[in-house]
């Protein structure tokens, strides 16, 4: 991959991790059910809390891509490192999913009867449909590259016996 490409990659994910962290403060303080309410009674509010806490593997899952790129870069793709980078991806993505879902059903047996939660669950099937299919992608180009990082020993192996 050209280093222009990587660089422009790791950007992206900068930028994404950037208008997460924005969209993350900014939302609870206009919410319908917070929008009266002081900064305290906001933050404290166990679903936002959880909120904030299930976010923690989404920001781990963008550093370790952040980091990948950086490794596609170096022309290090095919190491070990590399492999537990996307191990570490897959595992985050599918906490992701689990807490999206654990989200989801929260709201779906607490929610306020005068509420319709559809809106909020179909985001909920749907970000958790988008974290499986991340962790899946991760899992495939793990194996992916543990196989290029094989074949790459097996041919170190066989080039120190030739000598």
């Amino acid at each position: 991959m050209k280093h222009s490409s990587t660089l422009f990659l790791q950007g992206v994910i900068a930028l994404f991790g950037i208008a997460a962290l924005a969209i993350m403060i900014r939302i609870p303080l206009t919410e319908g059910r917070a929008a009266n309410l002081d900064l305290f009674s906001i933050y404290s509010d166990p679903f936002i809390l959880f909120g904030f806490a299930a976010s923690i593997p989404f920001f781990i899952a963008l550093y370790k891509a952040f980091k990948l790129f950086g490794y596609i870069r170096q022309n290090k793709a095919f190491t070990i490192n590399s492999v537990r980078t996307l191990r570490s991806i897959k595992y985050c993505a599918i906490i992701l999913g689990l807490a999206i879902v654990m989200a989801g059903v929260y709201i779906k047996i607490f929610h306020n009867k005068d509420d319709d939660p559809a809106g909020f669950l179909a985001i909920c099937i749907a970000t958790t449909f988008v974290s499986l299919a991340v962790a899946t992608a991760a899992a495939v180009f793990e194996k992916i590259f543990q196989n290029g990082v094989d074949i790459k020993l097996e041919n170190e192996q066989l080039y120190e016996q030739s000598k």
